[in-house]
C-alpha cells in the first residue's frame, strides 16, 4: 500500500529562499504551459516535457531550483487536463501566489548510489534534491519506514514548511472476521448517529477560533492593499485557518478510529453532497460538516485494518421505513419531523436512530448477497 506522513520542517534562512524559489518556479512552468494550451487550442502538453531544458536558457532563475519539481509540475497540469476531458472537474485555472504554494519531488537514485529522498529519524533530517538536509519534527517513535520513498511534496502554509512523503510499504492484513456491523447516519444536528443509538455531536458549529476569522477578515477588509499591516492580517488569517483545519481533521480520525476499532462491517448512505448544498435552508451549515472527509478516511482505513464499508444507494428510504415492521412512511420527507410514530405497528421512533438501523439492515443484506465484494 501507498501510505502518506506529514513532516513539519524546520530549514535554514537559505534553505527556505530556496523553497520559496522552487515553488515559484514550479508555478511559473504550470501556468506558461497553460497559456501556451489556451493560446494554441490545443489540449495536451506532455511533448512540451522536452522543451524544459531550452526554456531553462531563456529563463536562467529555473536552473537554480530542482528540476524534477518542474517536470512534475507539468505532468500535473496534464492530469488536470485529463480531468477536464473526462467532465470530472473544470477547465485548469491559473495558479496565483495565494492559492497552490507548494511543490513536487519525485525520489531517484543519484550518481552515488543514494536515493535523492532520505530520512534520518535518528538525528531528525530529512534529505531532499537540492535543498539538502532539513531538520523536521514529527513519528517520534518511528525509527524508519518499512517501505520506499516515492515522492515528496514541500508546502509552505501559514508561514511553516511542511513535507508530506509518499512511502510504499507492504502491510500484513488480519483475517478479516464477520463478527460486529454498525450502519451509520449522518447528518445535520448530530454528525453521526449509529444504529447503537449512539449520538456523536459536530463540535465545529461553536467554535472560538471561527469568531477569531470573522473578525480577522473585517479588519483585512479594512487594510490597503500592498500595506504592511495587511500582510500581518493575512499571515493571522492564514493561520486561524490552519488551526480550523487541524481541530477538523483531529475529530474525523478520532471518530473514524473509534467506529473502525469497534466493528468489522461498517455501513453508510452514498450522500449526494453536491445536490445537498443546493438546498439553502440547510446549506451554510454543510460547510461544517465534513461528509467526504469521513467518507474517504473510512475507506482507507478498512482496507489497512481489513474491514469492510459497504454503502447503499443514496435513494434508498432509511427514514420512511419503521425498522421494527417494514412500513414506509411517505409523509416523513419533512426534515423537522425529528420523531415519529409507525401508523401499522404503533412504534416510536427517533428519526435518525431509525435510519441507522434501516442502513444497517440494508448493508447487512448486500452483505450476505455477496460477501466478496
Amino acid at each position: 500500500m501507498v501510505r502518506g506522513y506529514q513532516l513539519k520542517l524546520y530549514p535554514s534562512p537559505a534553505q527556505a529562499e530556496l523553497i520559496n524559489k522552487t515553488i515559484g518556479c514550479s508555478r511559473f512552468i504550470y501556468n506558461y504551459y497553460l497559456n501556451d494550451i489556451i493560446k494554441n487550442k490545443t489540449d495536451t502538453c506532455l511533448s512540451k516535457v522536452k522543451e524544459i531544458p531550452n526554456l531553462c536558457l531563456s529563463f536562467p532563475w529555473l536552473k537554480e531550483v530542482d528540476g524534477g519539481s518542474l517536470r512534475i509540475s507539468l505532468f500535473n497540469l496534464e492530469n488536470n487536463l485529463k480531468r477536464w476531458k473526462k467532465g470530472i472537474a473544470g477547465f485548469p485555472k491559473i495558479k496565483t501566489k495565494d492559492f497552490g504554494n507548494s511543490y513536487t519531488t519525485n525520489n531517484f537514485m543519484t550518481y552515488k548510489g543514494k536515493e535523492a529522498i532520505r530520512i534520518d529519524f535518528k538525528n531528525k533530517i530529512l534529505t531532499l534534491p537540492k535543498l539538502g538536509d532539513v531538520p523536521f519534527r514529527g513519528y517520534h517513535k518511528k525509527t524508519s519506514f518499512s517501505g520506499k520513498i516515492k515522492s515528496a511534496v514541500i508546502k509552505k502554509e501559514a508561514g511553516k514548511y511542511y513535507a508530506s512523503l509518499l512511502v510504499e510499504e507492504e502491510i500484513s492484513l488480519p483475517e478479516f472476521q464477520a463478527r460486529t456491523i454498525v450502519g451509520i447516519d449522518l447528518g445535520i444536528k448530530d454528525l453521526i448517529v449509529t444504529s447503537y443509538n449512539e449520538k456523536i455531536e459536530n463540535s465545529l458549529d461553536c467554535l472560538k477560533v471561527k469568531k477569531r476569522i470573522k473578525g480577522l477578515q473585517k479588519a483585512l477588509a479594512r487594510c490597503q492593499p500592498g500595506s504592511k499591516n495587511r500582510y500581518k492580517i493575512k499571515l493571522k488569517l492564514q493561520r486561524a485557518y490552519m488551526k480550523l483545519k487541524n481541530i477538523r481533521k483531529h475529530q474525523i480520525h478520532a471518530i473514524t478510529n473509534k467506529i473502525i476499532a469497534e466493528n468489522d462491517i461498517i455501513v453508510m448512505e452514498d450522500l449526494d453532497v453536491k445536490g445537498m448544498y443546493q438546498t439553502h435552508s440547510f446549506a451554510k451549515r454543510l460547510t461544517n460538516i465534513p461528509f467526504a472527509e469521513i467518507k474517504q478516511v473510512l475507506e482507507y482505513k478498512c482496507k489497512w485494518k481489513n474491514k469492510k464499508l459497504i454503502t447503499i444507494d443514496r435513494y434508498y428510504p432509511s427514514s420512511q421505513i419503521c425498522s421494527t415492521c417494514g412500513y414506509q412512511n411517505k409523509k416523513l420527507k419533512d426534515l423537522s419531523i425529528r420523531n415519529w410514530e409507525c401508523p401499522h405497528c404503533k412504534t416510536v421512533h427517533d428519526r435518525d436512530f431509525n435510519a441507522s438501523v434501516n442502513i444497517m439492515f440494508e448493508g447487512l443484506k448486500k452483505y450476505i448477497l455477496n460477501p466478496q465484494k
